[in-house]
């Protein structure tokens, strides 16, 4: 192994300077002469060998500084905790396109919420910055004066942190700009905003809907399933002899385009849900104006929408497209479509709101189709079904969600506390 060498760090000659080593280096010319110096006024490199056995060289202006440098580096390569100021000087869109590529995301929705906060959100604000010049006050004040919105910042934050937890891990950064950031506190609603509409506003909703849209409502009411759950219902997955439904599988909206999922929200959603004899009935006229196939095709097989139960009124008619050519319509509901028919039926009925989103600031109309999900919670609470067969029914992981989110309080329980205050009256017990 050479010997190391004794003039490390090492003084760089200087053209402006007049000693004599500079001189002999870089000679006067003919435009005039240098003013003759004792000390030499040039640069300190010092010079080491990362861990690849590349050579580095850093400039400083004093020797005590570099002396200081090597020997700092020096004790890193020897510990294995060297870090090569290099590496972390690519920019965030670049780490991005390194980092992506190894990120395993399983579920279509969340890659394109990722993929959203960063097009959206993270790229725009720190795509051309350097990985190493973030630091933990820029990023504070990013999310609390440029994002808006608890959801959205807890999203786009658990993104950058991410990438910033990677690019640690790669020791590309020392530190994580990311740790211990504050978000918005969730915004509190109010009960009133909260509580699904009642049996008797539903019946009200379903006297102005479409009359071919009727038992798709009946059915989500009935069954307190998603969306998602019931538009994607497949023939062979119904049991009308033992009024029952297996679900296993979803359709879920991929940047404008239905696909099929192999597996619900959770793991808890694959279950089996009973059908009420409204139910029932809501499939056998679906099942009587499309006669869906009782095939069971595979997911990777495509869409097979001719085994869906409910569809669009015009699955299997033909459009023609831009270039003249008629196609098959499948008749796959979207919840685009079919709010041009829940809105004005809710309107009509006398009983839409429009209710501002306090984090998004969009008005959104209340009440929403997924509120049919908490009116049938509540009907579960009411009859008096235990907590965890609810939680299996709705096809929840946690208990205490339905509790909190789906079995609202309703104008019952309030007369009855005023009662037992006025007059004395016991208090019901509740489980």
């Amino acid at each position: 192994m050479a010997r190391r060498a004794t003039n490390n760090p090492r003084q760089l000659r200087e053209k402006g300077c007049g000693c004599k080593a500079c001189i002999e280096h870089y000679p006067v010319d003919k435009h005039g002469e240098r003013k003759p110096r004792r000390d030499c006024i040039g640069s300190w490199q010092a010079r080491y060998r990362d861990p690849d056995g590349k050579q580095c060289g850093p400039v400083f202006p004093t020797q005590k500084e570099a002396t200081a440098h090597l020997d700092r580096v020096r004790t890193q390569v020897r510990e294995g905790t060297y870090q090569d100021p290099k590496r972390g000087a690519i920019t965030v869109d670049d780490w991005y396109a390194i980092w992506w590529p190894t990120v395993k995301v399983t579920s279509i929705t969340t890659k394109n919420r990722k993929l959203s906060a960063w097009t959206v959100h993270v790229q725009p604000k720190w795509g051309k910055r350097k990985l190493n010049s973030i630091t933990w006050m820029q990023v504070q004040d990013w999310i609390t004066n440029e994002v808006k919105g608890h959801a959205t910042q807890k999203k786009v934050l658990e993104l950058l942190r991410h990438m910033m937890v990677a690019a640690l891990r790669d020791r590309r950064i020392s530190v994580n700009p990311c740790t211990d950031i504050e978000v918005a506190p969730a915004p509190a609603r109010h009960p009133d905003e909260m509580i699904p509409p009642t049996a008797a506003q539903c019946a009200l909703i379903r006297e102005h809907l479409t009359a071919y849209y009727l038992p798709v409502v009946v059915f989500a009411e009935e069954t307190g399933m998603r969306w998602g759950e019931y538009t994607g219902l497949r023939a062979c997955n119904v049991d009308l002899d033992g009024a029952t439904v297996k679900v296993k599988e979803v359709l879920i909206d991929d940047r404008g385009t239905i696909r099929r999922k192999a597996a619900p929200k959770s793991r808890a959603g694959f279950r089996t849900v009973p059908l009420t004899p409204a139910a029932v009935e809501a499939v056998k006229v679906m099942m009587a104006r499309l006669s869906p196939a009782a095939t069971e095709s595979a997911i990777g097989d495509g869409m097979h929408a001719e085994e869906l139960i409910f569809r669009g009124p015009l699955s299997g008619t033909k459009r023609k497209n831009k270039d003249g050519v008629k196609t098959d319509l499948d008749g796959v509901l979207t919840r685009p479509n079919f709010r041009r028919h829940w809105i004005p039926a809710i309107k009509a009925a006398g009983l839409a709101r429009e209710v501002k989103n306090p984090e998004t600031g969009r008005t959104e109309f209340w009440p929403r189709v997924h509120d049919l999900r908490h009116t049938f919670a509540t009907r579960l609470k009411d009859a008096g079904v235990p907590e965890k067969d609810v939680q299996v029914i709705m096809g929840h992981e946690r208990g205490g969600r339905v509790t909190w989110l789906y079995q609202h309080a309703g104008p019952e329980l309030v007369e009855e506390v005023r009662a037992a205050l006025v007059k004395g009256r016991p208090l019901r017990a509740v489980s």
